[in-house]
């Protein structure tokens, strides 16, 4: 019994020892990942990750636009496995419920009486080297110029065309 008792606590304890942490190494502090080394399909160092991504949504994920999230965690998994930054080219295309994350600080103050939550990671996002454009249709709807806007985005002429035009160029659509 002794012996048994004895076991599990070691087993726990080497458990307890190894257990990954979740981490943010590129992105800093968005986009938390868990590496795992023995699992298939992982980042290829040789290949060239070409994605544009549909940010849509106003869901938030750990105080930022699920979004944003995504984005930072699929370069963090990419930076990890050994992809280098010069192989990773995003596109996002910024529009519906998404639309008022793109609003520069004083017009998101106005709006909502607070801090843009995402203004930081847009802005660590844009210096990786992430292309972030608003959609036009989108902005016009809702009573938005682009002097509005966060200037690490640009305006596209829709989201609809920033996607079609990516994809056609052979970048992968991440819904």
């Amino acid at each position: 019994m002794k012996k048994a008792l004895l076991i599990a606590i070691v087993l726990m304890g080497t458990q307890m020892i190894t257990a990954q942490e979740w981490t943010t190494p590129i992105i800093d502090g968005y986009g938390k990942i868990k590496e795992f080394k023995d699992v298939a399909t992982q980042p290829d160092p040789t290949k060239e990750y070409n994605l544009v991504f549909d940010l849509k949504d106003d869901r938030e994920l750990e105080g930022i636009n699920v979004g944003y999230f995504k984005i930072a965690r699929m370069i963090n998994m990419l930076g990890a496995g050994g992809v280098s930054a010069d192989k990773v080219n995003i596109v996002a295309a910024i529009h519906g419920g998404a639309t008022f994350t793109a609003l520069n600080d004083v017009k998101y103050q106005e709006k909502y009486k607070k801090e843009n939550p995402d203004a930081a990671v847009i802005k660590l996002l844009k210096d990786y080297g992430v292309k972030f454009y608003v959609c036009a249709q989108a902005t016009a709807s809702r009573g938005i110029v682009a002097e509005d806007l966060n200037p690490n985005t640009e305006l596209g002429l829709s989201a609809m065309m920033v996607l079609a035009n990516y994809q056609m160029d052979g970048y992968t659509f991440m819904p």
